[in-house]
């Protein structure tokens, strides 16, 4: 009877043991999978425009901005050879969510401290189905404290820009993000505002392999404009951006048109007067390189 007990005993521990590993598996196979989306875009920026992405931990960027002058004619090679501007810069991943930069742009000597927050990733099981990123910077205008008038204070040389960034990546090839951001500038010439809004919105779809095509664009506003009536004697213009992307596991290289040429966030929404409707194209190009 001891034998009979004992092995009935063993029998029910095997099934109530088996059941369990049965449930388990289910629930694990169940379970979604809420892992951040893979690649959503090929690097940390968009043409002019910050992505939704940073670098993972431990990665660091170098970034080379080059803008070429507006195209009018081909005496000048369609701008090739018109004055340009440069910006080279550096950001690292501190976290996988969270990037701090710095980078150095030729026309206005601008020296910017940027950082940027990958709040909420988009996951693979759609729990999360957008990426919302927070980026932030302050630049010093580093040129001759003439530029800035009589009454020069330091502070005057300064400038910020907060955005939230909203993106999605739809399918294996295609990408799309808005963003709305807000720029401050301490000090300003007479016909312009201190603060900003800035609207934007870009994409990206892969064509074949490492090769996208890219487009971004740009809508500036001034918040006085917006929050009561008023005639501004000086109205920046949107920016309207389309181009190339060829992207690997170390390097991205965009070439592209647009009107933009500051480089700078906050500069480009607040001083851009090429006009696409006056046939005003700008030549640039970004290359990243990615490296431990």
């Amino acid at each position: 009877m001891k034998n009979i007990v004992n092995n009935l005993t063993y029998r029910i521990f095997i099934l109530i043991t088996f059941s369990i590993l049965i449930s388990v598996t289910a629930q694990a196979q169940d379970k979604p999978d809420n892992s951040p989306v893979y690649s959503p875009w090929g690097c940390s920026q968009l043409i002019d425009n910050q992505t939704v992405v940073t670098p993972e931990k431990g990665l660091t960027e170098l970034i080379i901005n080059h803008r070429f002058g507006k195209i009018t004619q081909i005496s000048d090679l369609f701008g090739i050879y018109a004055p340009s501007n440069i910006r080279v810069g550096v950001n690292y991943g501190i976290t996988d969510k969270i990037m701090v930069g710095f980078g150095t742009e030729k026309d206005n000597k601008m020296q910017e401290l940027l950082w940027k927050y990958n709040i909420f990733p988009q996951t693979k099981s759609g729990s999360m189905p957008v990426s919302v990123s927070y980026f932030g910077n302050i630049v010093l205008d580093a040129r001759n404290k003439d530029v800035f008038g009589a009454d020069y204070q330091f502070t005057h040389r300064l400038s910020y820009f907060n955005q939230i960034i909203i993106g999605r990546k739809f399918s294996d090839k295609l990408s799309f993000q808005t963003a709305a951001g807000y720029a401050h500038f301490n000090s300003v010439d007479s016909v312009k505002q201190n603060d900003y809004l800035g609207i934007s919105a870009g994409g990206r779809f892969i064509v074949y392999n490492e090769l996208s095509i890219i487009a971004e664009y740009d809508l500036p506003i001034p918040l006085t404009s917006l929050i009561r009536y008023y005639q501004a004697d000086y109205t920046p213009k949107p920016n309207y951006a389309l181009g190339i992307e060829i992207s690997t596991g170390t390097h991205t290289f965009q070439v592209f048109a647009a009107q933009y040429k500051n480089i700078i966030i906050q500069k480009n929404i607040a001083y851009n007067l090429n006009d696409l409707t006056q046939g005003d194209w700008l030549l640039g190009f970004n290359i990243t390189v990615r490296f431990y």
